[in-house]
């Protein structure tokens, strides 16, 4: 199991610089780091340390995040998915993540699915060749997320499924699906071959693996069994020390 460090919250309480996180992240023996927005980071000082290291970046959010559920965003989202297509490029990431937004007034659920797929149509074309996909992400509404549009893992394999280009999958966060209720085997079943990536915190609390309820082990178990050969992003808020805990955390994915 190839782990990545979402370092806008693990190892915070060893460095206050992303290059300081990469080697924390190294010197504890994980696979590969990433992070949230590109354009407030230092890419120069990034991408020298991820040489340095010798650590990939598993991925990042595709600029601008702005609702792609209303058609007035999608000129302005697919010109800065370009340049972070190029960024990711520059920094050997092969995935950049995106969020639907929230839903619309006035819209209905069909509107929105049908400009979600429309968008990401064009997305695919802008990718084409690049070598990097782009992972639509649902999200829980129930604590963290209340008033996004896409909090269904099976709404978005559909829109998945009609975009039907191999640049686009979805990113499946195993805490946001265990929020909103749902039994990874049944919601990811026959199709988990459209997860480009997945993140992992368990609950209460959005804390370290092993801390709450979740069977993270057995459901990455699951995944793994039927498929999935990417990365296990580590995008949690750290109950004390992100180096101490490790140990533990590693036992919890893996337990099964």
């Amino acid at each position: 199991m190839k782990l990545s460090a979402c370092i806008e919250w693990l190892f915070a309480d060893e460095s206050d610089d992303f290059a300081g996180r990469i080697r924390a992240a190294r010197a504890a023996g994980l696979d590969a780091v990433e992070f949230w927005f590109w354009s407030n980071k230092d890419l120069d000082a990034v991408e020298a340390t991820l040489k340095e290291t010798e650590l990939s970046l598993s991925g990042f959010v595709a600029e601008p995040m702005i609702a792609l559920t209303d058609p007035a965003n999608h000129a302005e989202f697919l010109a800065g998915l370009a340049v972070s297509m190029r960024q990711a490029q520059r920094l050997g990431a092969k995935v950049l993540i995106a969020q639907a937004g929230n839903d619309l007034p006035g819209r209905t659920r069909d509107e929105q699915h049908d400009a979600l797929v429309q968008c990401l149509l064009a997305a695919a074309d802008v990718l084409e060749g690049s070598g990097v996909r782009l992972g639509v992400e649902p999200l829980n509404t129930l604590i963290d997320h209340p008033g996004y549009y896409l909090s269904s893992t099976r709404e978005s394999l559909d829109i998945v499924d009609a975009v039907g280009r191999p640049e686009i999958g979805i990113v499946y966060d195993l805490y946001h699906s265990y929020v909103m209720g749902e039994a990874i085997e049944d919601v990811l079943d026959g199709r988990v071959s459209r997860v480009i990536h997945a993140h992992v915190a368990d609950h209460p609390g959005r804390n370290d693996p092993g801390l709450g309820e979740i069977d993270l082990g057995k459901r990455l178990s699951w995944l793994y069994a039927n498929g999935y050969e990417g990365a296990v992003g580590l995008e949690y808020r750290p109950d004390g020390s992100t180096g101490d805990a490790l140990a533990k955390v590693r036992a919890a994915l893996s337990a099964s």
